[in-house]
């Protein structure tokens, strides 16, 4: 069983398995000359562009695993909601979801086509199934979806927004409106995430990136349990994990219904194994360290994996993804600096 899958389930490989988010992208040169007139969704949509791109870091830096090219927007565009992604700004939705006859016509859209994902797939599981030597070890694909409530924040606040003021309020003041659009929501991140386990994929990841933005409370009662939902999609088929970024107030109810948890930069990754005892975990290393010389990131690399013994099993990564002006060979030469940790 490949390192990444044995850490995903509680044990601790021989090598220290180690991807990092945002390694299929602004990085490389190879991917900035690849993706030239096309854009971000369209990319993702194009079964063997999405593939390249996927590869193109397991060929450069040797990860343990690779993550599949998309973006959490591609599940809603599959459902017919108009969405694109502008340069400089982020995902823009044409029509956002404000009121409860809003929510109750989104909840009338279903993904539609989707060869081209379980294409992108086939291609990709393809070459990661053989190694050079020809030997029976292989690298495993992590499916990817955006979490439930971070897809609503876009959908409510039609952009990217600093505190989802109108999300939140939405929540609060319309519970059963807020209900119906989470639902979909966790169905179509459930639908998505089963996509790619069925073409494929040997473990998924749920990517949260604005949960840290509510209270404990307010996290508990209206967004865990529709991550629990798209999550249980797949359980029992593959490991899954679950991160968000800022979410260290709500890593325990996080860790519900995962079967491992990711950790941004901001918990030393000592602490959050002693709140969650025998939870496999995943992360730490600041991005920032990327872009502040080999001597510092060396040091904190270690750092980092001094801190994972401390849980059941630690899978290398970053606290958030990779900045688009990270040198490769520094990322290249960390992972070979972790896999002789």
């Amino acid at each position: 069983m490949p390192p990444l899958l044995q850490a995903l389930s509680g044990h601790r490989p021989s090598t220290l398995p180690v991807w990092f988010m945002r390694q299929a992208g602004r990085s490389l040169p190879e991917y900035r000359e690849i993706r030239q007139g096309t854009k971000m969704i369209e990319s993702c949509l194009i079964p063997e562009l999405a593939a390249e791109i996927t590869l193109q870091p397991v060929r450069r830096h040797r990860v343990d695993a690779a993550i599949f090219f998309s973006d959490i927007m591609v599940p809603l565009r599959l459902a017919g909601v108009d969405v694109d992604i502008a340069p400089g700004i982020g995902p823009v939705i044409a029509s956002p979801v404000r009121t409860a006859s809003d929510v109750r016509a989104l909840v009338e859209h279903e993904l539609g086509d989707t060869a081209m994902i379980t294409e992108a797939i086939r291609i990709i599981t393809a070459e990661l199934s053989t190694t050079p030597s020809g030997e029976a070890d292989w690298t495993p694909l992590i499916g990817f979806a955006g979490a439930p409530f971070t897809l609503a924040a876009y959908l409510v606040e039609g952009r990217p927004s600093r505190d989802h003021l109108a999300a939140r309020s939405l929540m609060l003041s319309d519970p059963d409106a807020w209900a119906a659009l989470m639902e979909w929501c966790a169905d179509l991140s459930g639908a998505f995430l089963t996509l790619q386990v069925d073409a494929g994929a040997s473990a998924v990841q749920l990517f949260d990136s604005w949960a840290g933005s509510l209270p404990l409370a307010d996290y508990a009662a209206h967004v865990a349990p529709w991550s629990r939902r798209a999550l249980a999609s797949v359980e029992g088929r593959v490991p899954r994990l679950h991160f968000g970024t800022g979410t260290g107030h709500l890593l325990e109810e996080m860790a519900r219904g995962t079967d491992a948890l990711g950790i941004d930069y901001r918990t030393p990754l000592d602490e959050a194994a002693a709140r969650l005892p025998g939870v496999p975990l995943q992360g730490n290393i600041d991005p920032a360290r990327l872009l502040s010389g080999w001597a510092a990131l060396e040091a904190h690399a270690h750092d980092v994996i001094a801190r994972g013994r401390s849980a059941v099993s630690h899978v290398v990564n970053l606290g958030h993804g990779v900045p688009p002006e990270t040198d490769p060979t520094i990322l290249t030469r960390l992972v070979e600096t972790i896999h002789q940790a």
